[in-house]
C-alpha cells in the first residue's frame, strides 16, 4: 500500500528486454536519489510513476536498483519504458507512517491525457481526460493518484470522449514531483480512489446489507 505522496525523483537509466517476443517483458535500472535506497532490501515495493513495483536487485554503491515488469504491465501503464525518463518513486507505506494522502494500491486503473498544464497565479493547473470507464469514480473534492501522486479533483466534466477533470497543483508539488515536466498531449497513469471502488461495486451489485431481511 501507498499514500501517493512522493518521496523522491528516479530516473530510468537502462532497459533491457526480457525475451524475443511481445509476450515477454523488461528489466529497468532506475536511478535513485542519493541515501534514497538506504533502508530498501531485495523484494521491497516501491512504486514507479503509481505502479507498484518489486526491487529485484539494489547497486553494490545503493545509488540505483531493478525491476522486472511484465508486457502485460507496460501494457497498461505509461512513461515505464523510455531511457532517460524520471520518474515518481514512493516507498510502500509502513504500520506506524503517516497517511498524509489517501490509501493508494500501486494498481493503474487507466491511462489519462493531459489536455491543458498551465500556470494560474502562484499554481498551475492541470487539466486531464481520463477514459469512459473511470468517469463514475471521479467527485468534486474526490481523490485521484496521478503518476502516483495523491491528488484532489476540482472540477469534473464529463465528455462524449471521456471524463476531463482538473487539479490545482502547488510549487512544492511541481517541484518534488514529475508532473512539471507534463505537457498537453502526454500520456498518465491514473489510480482512482480505493473507498470509491469500493462503494461502486455495493452500488452496482446491489448487495443486501446483513441487516437486510
Amino acid at each position: 500500500m501507498f499514500t501517493g505522496i512522493i518521496t523522491g525523483v528516479g530516473r530510468i537509466a537502462a532497459l533491457d528486454v526480457l525475451g524475443s517476443s511481445s509476450d515477454h517483458g523488461k528489466r529497468l535500472q532506475i536511478e535513485a536519489p542519493p541515501s534514497y535506497l538506504d533502508d530498501v532490501g531485495l523484494g521491497d515495493s516501491i512504486a514507479l510513476n503509481g505502479a507498484c513495483m518489486t526491487v529485484t536487485s539494489i547497486n553494490d554503491d545503493r545509488t540505483g536498483f531493478t525491476i522486472d515488469i511484465s508486457a502485460e504491465s507496460l501494457a497498461r501503464t505509461s512513461g515505464l519504458a523510455e531511457v532517460g525518463r524520471r520518474v515518481n518513486l514512493e516507498k510502500a507505506l509502513r504500520a506506524h507512517d503517516r497517511l498524509g494522502g489517501h490509501i493508494v494500491s500501486g494498481h493503474v486503473d487507466g491511462i489519462g491525457q493531459v489536455t491543458r498544464f498551465a500556470r494560474v497565479g502562484e499554481s498551475w493547473e492541470l487539466r486531464v481526460l481520463a477514459p469512459a470507464s473511470l468517469a463514475r469514480f471521479l467527485a468534486y473534492k474526490g481523490s485521484i493518484a496521478v503518476n502516483g501522486v495523491s491528488l484532489t479533483v476540482n472540477r469534473v466534466d464529463d465528455r462524449p470522449d471521456g471524463c476531463e477533470f482538473s487539479i490545482n497543483l502547488i510549487p512544492h508539488t511541481v517541484e518534488h514531483t514529475t508532473l512539471g515536466d507534463l505537457v498537453a498531449g502526454a500520456a498518465v497513469n491514473l489510480e482512482i480512489d480505493t473507498v470509491a471502488r469500493y462503494v461502486e461495486r455495493m452500488l452496482a451489485a446491489g448487495l443486501p446489507s446483513k441487516d437486510t431481511p
